[in-house]
């Protein structure tokens, strides 16, 4: 049988035969690029494409690859299953962007401007060869470039961020993979796990250069694969790619399988956060930028009031699924304070939006937000905010903020004590400069230890958190003091380390040791930290990571956008308002047991309890909304002043005294 030539410019009747491995030589490139060749063997994949040709059992040199993919520019008119003879030029491919060293330096060898592609016979076959993650030190995935294998498992789900625009999934052997400085510390031992991070992973592609596949593949019954799931095996071709969406970004081997493999659902869903025990609850959550303003190209967004500081929907149907989803992951969680990060710097206006929401899902005035420090906006277009149930937790003095310049978004500090009595505690809530190198200078830029960019900052910040948090302890007479947020640090790197030495205990390191929050680059760790003070951390019952969005494809949240034009994939998997990649962090859940503040006589918790404070209008259900003053605490020093004495504290109004039970020597009313 003859099948049409792809593009005929020459015949190969005379020409000479190449061998496939001959062509891919035992090195990295190809000792034949840039010359035409005619060689054969057995098709054992077609994508859009091009298709995989492999030479027959019994042939080839063991340390060269006996595979060659063969470019065709769309799909090709061969099928699995043929042997053909072949002219093509030789080439070596760079997926990668010119300038891309880590793809420079693992091109693929192919054929392109093919001519005279005929058909042999029908009834080739060749058997894949089996392999096991990670190859022996020393060995490569090189020698089986555009071979067919099977890579025995159990191999793990690592990342799904690419599955809906992509087809791909991220796996390893060996279980879940950890970011290198989540477990070690950065430099020697940390490059070094990433070494063997890197051996015992590979992307799952789906065969086809088509982006927004529909249908997704590997997706489950339910509508998702998870971080975590595991399958058997997978039989297929190994290619090399990029496993970003930058052609500037890393590459990585790939697998293309020859039949789609099964995923055992390893890392089931929980429907709530676990239990943390103690008389309080509460939350930290990143919202992955929640935006009121629709970041359209057609509005402004503080705090430069440009367009180009917009971030998040896109428009107004995405924000409102957006808001969706994160209102069913606050219900679910039902804290009774959290705190949040990426939220848009435009006063109270996105955060009231949030709550208004959460309102209208679980109860009119069942949330209500705490003001902004004046002065305290930041640099950045998101900020940080806190929101709680005031039926559970008062408010004691005025928010509090960090005026230190390091900070682009600055720490926002509220005291609050439990409605039914109980010791008071300072909740500090945290966002660390980001890990990415844009605008990146000097000692911020990345020092090749793994910590990624703007370390140098994030270590100043956590300096200053620590000065900042002593002026709260002083301003407010508290000392019992929880540090929370993303601090865009890996648990052994040096942020962590320093809030550590400087007396607030990690948490997450003693409740969930090895846990994680987020996903990046194949690689699980926890950017999300939880520090408490020392006279705090015995009051800590538990720590827990709800795994509903980083361990989740990115095809779930409310981008329309990750859909296939026209909304092909979306109809495969329809999107609902759900609390699963509500974002892209993990919210974390923290237990407190307060009960009543040490030292605390029956007589005077009596005495706080039937004080009240001097006649006035009804209380306010909204105290703590934009506009509304939270209440403060007197009697924090012989003489309280109206701002706080330190010079990088900003506080938010004072209004009249509410009351608590003493602690220590210092007597607080309620």
């Amino acid at each position: 049988m003859l099948v049409r030539p792809c593009a005929a410019s020459e015949t190969t009747s005379a020409a000479p035969g190449v061998t496939i491995h001959a062509i891919q030589g035992r090195g990295t490139r190809s000792p034949l690029t840039g010359r035409r060749v005619v060689t054969q063997g057995a098709v054992t994949l077609a994508t859009s494409n091009g298709f995989f040709v492999q030479e027959l059992e019994g042939e080839g040199d063991p340390r060269a690859s006996r595979a060659i993919f063969v470019f065709t520019g769309s799909a090709p008119a061969v099928t699995p299953g043929l042997c053909v003879r072949l002219a093509g030029r030789v080439v070596e491919f760079n997926a990668g962007a010119p300038g891309n060293r880590e793809t420079l330096a693992h091109t693929v060898t192919e054929l392109h401007d093919v001519a005279d592609l005929r058909v042999l016979r029908d009834d080739c076959s060749v058997a894949p060869v089996v392999l096991a993650l990670p190859l022996p030190v020393g060995d490569s995935l090189e020698r089986f470039e555009g071979m067919l294998v099977t890579l025995h498992g159990p191999l793990t789900v690592q990342q799904n961020f690419f599955l809906g625009r992509f087809g791909q999934l991220t796996l390893a052997a060996g279980g879940r993979v950890q970011v290198p400085t989540n477990v070690s510390r950065p430099g020697v031992a940390a490059r070094a796990l990433a070494r063997t991070n890197a051996r015992r992973s590979i992307v799952l592609d789906d065969g086809s250069a088509l982006q927004f596949p529909s249908p997704v593949p590997y997706l489950g019954d339910d509508g998702t694969v998870r971080a975590g799931d595991t399958t058997a095996s997978v039989t297929g071709v190994i290619d090399y790619g990029l496993a970003s969406a930058s052609a500037a970004g890393h590459g990585a081997w790939k697998i293309h399988p020859v039949r789609p493999p099964s995923f055992a659902r390893a890392n089931p869903r929980a429907a709530a956060p676990a239990g943390v025990g103690g008389d309080l609850k509460i939350a930290a959550a990143n919202l992955d930028n929640f935006f009121s303003t629709v970041d359209d190209g057609q509005h402004a967004c503080a705090p430069r009031e440009l367009a180009a500081d917009c971030r998040g929907a896109r428009s107004v149907a995405e924000f409102e699924r957006q808001r969706a989803k994160i209102v069913e992951m606050l219900a679910a969680i039902d804290a009774d304070v959290v705190a949040l990060m990426e939220i848009e710097n435009n006063g109270a206006t996105a955060l009231q939006s949030l709550v208004d929401a959460l309102n209208a899902r679980v109860g009119s005035a069942t949330w209500v937000l705490v003001d902004e420090a004046p002065g305290i906006g930041g640099t950045d277009a998101i900020r940080v905010a806190l929101i709680y149930k005031p039926v559970r937790v008062t408010p004691v003095g005025p928010a509090r903020g960090d005026r230190d310049p390091v900070h682009n978004r600055p720490p926002l500090a509220q005291t609050f004590v439990a409605a039914d009595g109980g010791a008071p505690f300072n909740l500090i809530v945290n966002h660390f400069k980001s890990r990415r190198c844009d605008g990146a200078a000097g000692a911020d830029r990345d020092q090749g230890d793994l910590q990624g960019c703007f370390n140098h900052r994030r270590v100043a910040q956590a300096r200053a958190l620590a000065r900042f948090a002593g002026a709260v302890r002083r301003a407010s007479g508290v000392a019992d003091t929880l540090l929370v947020g993303d601090f865009n640090a890996y648990a052994r790197e040096e942020p962590p380390m320093l809030l550590a030495a400087a007396g607030f205990a990690d948490q997450l390191a003693r409740f969930d040791p090895g846990g994680y929050s987020y996903v990046f680059d194949g690689a699980a760790g926890r950017l999300d930290g939880v520090f408490a003070s020392a006279s705090l951390a015995p009051r800590v019952t538990g720590v827990a990571v709800w795994h509903v969005d980083a361990d989740e494809p990115q095809l779930l949240d409310y981008a329309f956008a990750l859909r296939a034009p026209g909304g092909a994939s979306a109809r495969a998997t329809e999107w609902a308002a759900t609390p699963w990649r509500a974002s892209d962090h993990d919210p974390v859940v923290i237990g407190l047991r307060l009960g009543v503040a040490v030292g605390a006589s029956t007589s005077a918790r009596a005495q706080g309890r039937t004080r009240r404070p001097p006649p006035g209008p009804a209380p306010n259900p909204h105290a703590g909304t934009r506009g509304v003053s939270t209440p403060v605490l007197s009697g924090l020093h012989s003489s309280h002043p109206q701002t706080s004495s330190d010079s990088t504290l900003s506080t938010s109004p004072i209004v009249p005294t509410i009351s608590s039970p003493v602690r220590g020597n210092v007597t607080f009313f309620r």
